[in-house]
């Protein structure tokens, strides 16, 4: 039986914590495996850390990680992977919305020639309409718009062997995006279903200006469709403009008729410069991503571990 590692990203999860932690430790007994758990504490404010150390000290196999201040949960993940020892890695987040009870069945679909299986959401409890409705066009679209071909339906549980887990450790974004590095490497994937539970205590710590910022990092880290979208509406509106001018000149110059009518010119140039100011904040979005890893900064800063 491999060594499986589980990395957990939390914030503000303390009453959960004591509850995932039987769990997992309850599945891992049953399947006679050797396990570890690294809890990544995402700059929590509540007992979280506090929780995590009095598991550490009763239970040598629960190890933690404390971050500095909040420096998001893809890159929680991505620190969990680094210091993990595992032959195989259990990606999962800390609400207990990820049934730990799915572990054995995903190892065994792994045994079937997979590098990967993820969790597919057959059902989302306790979700607002709006949350699964924008849920459903983003993966839709990032699909569109890119040649990585990311799972509808899917979030960041899944299980990874070793062999991933060593091409994830080499991406150094800063603006990570988990689920599309996997896809983007190209190993061998497969899904499992599930019905997703609601959380057990405490809210979500995912907010829809959290979200909107999570689906920009991935449109921008696996698409270029934006800038050429900006760039097509560019080409385009000029064309239309320039044909403008020839029909306003010959107009002019052949029936000696002047078009007239304020509304109309202020229209074509409120148009245009919103178009304009799209093409440059698409063109932002992407600069200022060079700019943040150009500066090399770590990703993330440490400030207490038990962790390897």
């Amino acid at each position: 039986m491999p060594i499986i590692s589980v990395v957990i990203p939390i914030l503000n999860e303390a009453d959960n914590i004591r509850e995932l932690h039987t769990r997992l430790d309850a599945t891992f007994n049953g399947m006679g495996a050797d396990y570890e758990i690294i809890f990544i504490d995402d700059g929590s404010t509540d007992n979280s850390l506090s929780e995590i150390k009095r598991l550490s000290t009763s239970d040598k196999r629960a190890k933690f990680i404390s971050f500095t201040r909040n420096f998001g949960h893809q890159i929680a993940i991505h620190a969990g992977i680094e210091h993990c020892i595992g032959d195989l890695i259990v990606i999962m987040d800390g609400d207990l919305q990820d049934p730990p009870e799915m572990i054995p069945s995903m190892v065994k679909k792994l045994g079937e020639n997979y590098e990967v299986v993820y969790a597919t959401r057959k059902e989302r409890k306790e979700e607002s309409f709006l949350k699964r409705l924008t849920a459903s066009v983003y993966y839709r679209l990032i699909n569109r718009l890119s040649d990585t071909r990311i799972p509808v339906d899917t979030g960041d549980f899944r299980i990874i062997t070793s062999a991933v887990a060593e091409q994830l450790k080499l991406m150094k974004d800063h603006h990570k995006f988990i689920r599309g590095e996997v896809s983007w490497t190209g190993f061998k994937q497969a899904s499992m279903e599930y019905d997703r539970e609601g959380r057990k205590s405490g809210k979500s710590n995912f907010s829809y200006r959290k979200m909107l910022s999570f689906a920009i990092d991935g449109i921008t880290g696996y698409s270029n469709a934006p800038l050429k979208f900006a760039t097509v509406s560019g080409i385009l509106l000029s064309t239309v403009s320039f044909l403008l001018i020839i029909f306003v000149l010959l107009r002019k110059l052949i029936f000696h008729e002047a078009i007239s009518g304020w509304s109309s010119i202020l229209l074509a140039v409120l148009f245009l410069g919103g178009i304009q100011l799209l093409g440059i904040g698409i063109l932002g979005e992407y600069i200022s991503r060079i700019n943040e890893q150009t500066r090399h900064r770590p990703m993330y800063i440490i400030r207490e571990s038990n962790a390897k």
